[in-house]
């Protein structure tokens, strides 16, 4: 099943857990976790949650398994994500 949308919400605790798992799509910075433009149908670097952005292309298919990983895997529970 492919992802459709994912996002940040408030309260990340910038632990790099995301970015190790699934780099192709989270990029951390010093203050929180953003989603990469690049994966993104509005080509947006920010943590999507206002707009909540589809994914681009295959990216939802392709990254499914790590991008569920890496909102299991957030100790704070700030990723949120939809299937299809």
């Amino acid at each position: 099943m492919a992802i459709t949308k994912v996002w940040i919400e408030e309260g990340c605790i910038v632990c790099n857990a995301c970015e190790t798992t699934c780099p192709e799509v989270f990029a951390v910075t010093e203050d929180t976790c953003l989603i990469r433009a690049e994966v993104r149908t509005d080509g947006v670097f920010d943590a999507n949650l206002a707009s909540q952005s589809p994914l681009a292309g295959s990216f939802g298919r392709d990254l499914a398994d790590q991008i569920q990983e890496a909102a299991e895997g957030c100790p704070v529970e700030v990723i949120k994500f939809v299937k299809a």
